[in-house]
């Protein structure tokens, strides 16, 4: 990946953005979780999108849709249109986003309302509410 642009939509290298999160999952922020979370579905990086899960809502099957949704999707493009709170000094934020990707040759969005929540000094993504 040396050198292309981040799927997060950020402007920077992958290498310089969503990667160092990817490595040490502690995002500083509800957005750069979110952002990084995005671009751990498009490399279809299951085990940070589980583990960044907040632990209260890890579901027994929660892998097991991951990987779906990484195998059966191919995410384009991330728009993130409001972030409120979770900054580096917040207990929890809230980041509504968009995502374009397309399923079997169909192109589709999904727009999401993140809530996310800190677990001792790391974020961590509670859940979401899709708007249609």
């Amino acid at each position: 990946m040396r050198g292309n642009m981040c799927p997060c939509g950020s402007g920077k290298s992958y290498e310089t953005c969503c990667q160092i999160y990817h490595q040490n999952y502690s995002a500083p922020t509800a957005e750069f979780l979110m952002r990084s979370r995005y671009s751990a579905f498009v490399f279809g990086l299951v085990d940070y999108l589980y583990d960044t899960t907040h632990p209260s809502h890890r579901t027994k099957y929660l892998r097991e849709e991951i990987t779906a949704t990484c195998q059966s999707l191919v995410w384009t493009k991330l728009e993130v249109l409001q972030v409120w709170q979770g900054g580096e000094n917040d207990k929890v934020g809230k980041v509504s986003f968009r995502a374009s990707f397309i399923e079997q040759e169909n192109h589709g969005v999904h727009s999401e309302h993140s809530r996310f929540k800190r677990f001792g000094k790391v974020w961590k993504y509670v859940d979401g509410a899709v708007k249609e």
